[in-house]
């Protein structure tokens, strides 16, 4: 278990912080830089078929070694870290037998966790905990999935007494821009379901996520001089206000959770002439989700019937859907995951995605695709940390799924 650590803290050296703006698949070079190393590893261990494509994904089988009928399973993590800041992070910190308390980050810059903010920290006490040093992420998110897959293929193949039939390991670039899935070759892959290793904290267990759609509203306005602008002007910002007023102003991301949905703006500039809003829409259920993306639209009739056609032009994306659907119909691979996790002392969290996984858009390519916990806390920025013993967990748990499906 030791080789889940040593794998993490090498790999998180590594800068694959994703870019939507690069246009190319990979979108960083950091990405083919692990790649790399993770087909040398992987070639090492012993599986066979090991390839990186064209577009950076990583493919691998450990074969089976059992003449009974027993099903392909696939595990998949992603290989990028957020864009959000430095995906290079080579000064982590290991705070030993967890106390509790507050922990001291980075004390120049201010920095500290503190279970106040975050009261997940006391389910950690005693535990070995991996953190930044304040200037960086972590990576446990997906580097930790990936370390886990690994050290899990490893003690298969040094445990043959094991059995079980094929296992496909994949690992995708740019999960974290939402192109992860964009050329997975689901065939190529070739399993009958899979996991992604991509979730929380010790066992979270997840099959449904949001539907997800994204918007950009365009407003268009017209500028005169100020002195002279009655009847005259348009001030585009002035109609965004009006815009953002006829939305649901209490479903927004800070004040919703469990399976409320939301509207989320990301982002808004503007002048008196235009003004750009970002937003994304999330949804558990397929009739809210239709009726949040209805909103839009209606706000966007209503301004141009105000103040003339073309004044507002709202864009809005479908980005991929809840996998609950195509999860159900397979609903053993949920059931044989909490029995993994419960043979592993692990009390199941089985809880909705409040977000996305590359295991969504691959349900729907025609790979059931759950997701598994990785052990990361406080994904996406200098506040991350991993419990070593949480990564030990779900190397047991990818461990005892194998096994469960080989018994049977």
């Amino acid at each position: 278990m030791k080789r889940v650590e040593e794998r993490f803290l090498e790999y998180i050296k590594v800068d694959t912080k994703s870019d939507e703006e690069t246009g190319v698949t990979p979108s960083t070079k950091g990405q083919l830089v692990l790649g790399d190393i993770l087909v040398k590893e992987l070639k090492e261990i012993g599986l066979v078929d090991v390839e990186k494509d064209e577009n950076g994904y990583i493919y691998g089988t450990l074969k089976g070694n059992t003449t009974e009928e027993v099903p392909t399973i696939g595990f998949i993590s992603h290989m990028d870290t957020a864009p959000d800041m430095s995906g290079e992070c080579t000064n982590p910190q290991i705070v030993k037998n967890y106390d509790g308390g507050v922990i001291e980050i980075n004390k120049e810059l201010g920095i500290y966790l503190d279970p106040k903010q975050s009261p997940e920290m006391k389910k950690y006490v005693g535990k070995t905990l991996i953190t930044t040093d304040g200037t960086t992420l972590l990576g446990a998110d997906d580097k930790a999935g990936i370390s886990e897959i690994m050290t899990a293929m490893e003690y298969l193949v040094n445990h043959p007494e094991i059995k079980h039939g094929d296992i496909k390991v994949g690992f995708t670039p740019d999960e974290e821009i939402g192109q992860g899935a964009d050329h997975f070759n689901v065939e190529r892959f070739n399993a009958d379901f899979a996991y992604t290793v991509d979730g929380g904290g010790l066992g979270e267990l997840e099959y449904e996520n949001f539907n997800a759609a994204g918007a950009k509203v365009t407003i268009k306005g017209k500028n005169v001089h100020p002195g002279y602008a009655k009847d005259k002007m348009l001030n585009s910002q002035m109609v965004a206000y009006e815009f953002l007023s006829m939305l649901p102003l209490e479903e927004v991301p800070e004040k919703t959770e469990n399976y409320e949905g939301f509207s989320h703006l990301i982002s808004i500039n503007g002048t008196v002439e235009q003004t750009n809003m970002v937003f994304i829409i999330r949804d558990f259920f397929d009739e809210s989700y239709e009726k949040r993306k209805e909103d839009f639209r209606k706000a966007e009739k209503a301004l141009n019937e105000k103040y003339g056609e073309g004044t507002v032009i709202a864009e809005i994306t479908d980005q991929y859907r809840n996998m609950k659907e195509k999860v159900e119909p397979v609903f053993h691979i949920i059931e044989t995951a909490k029995k993994a996790m419960e043979m592993a002392d692990i009390t199941p969290d089985v809880r909705p995605i409040r977000g996305g996984t590359d295991g969504a858009r691959l349900s729907f390519m025609g790979l059931p695709c759950p997701n598994l916990f990785t052990g990361g806390e406080n994904f996406h920025g200098r506040y991350e940390y991993v419990a070593i013993e949480s990564m030990e967990k779900a190397v047991e748990t990818v461990v005892n799924i194998v096994k469960l499906y080989g018994n049977n």
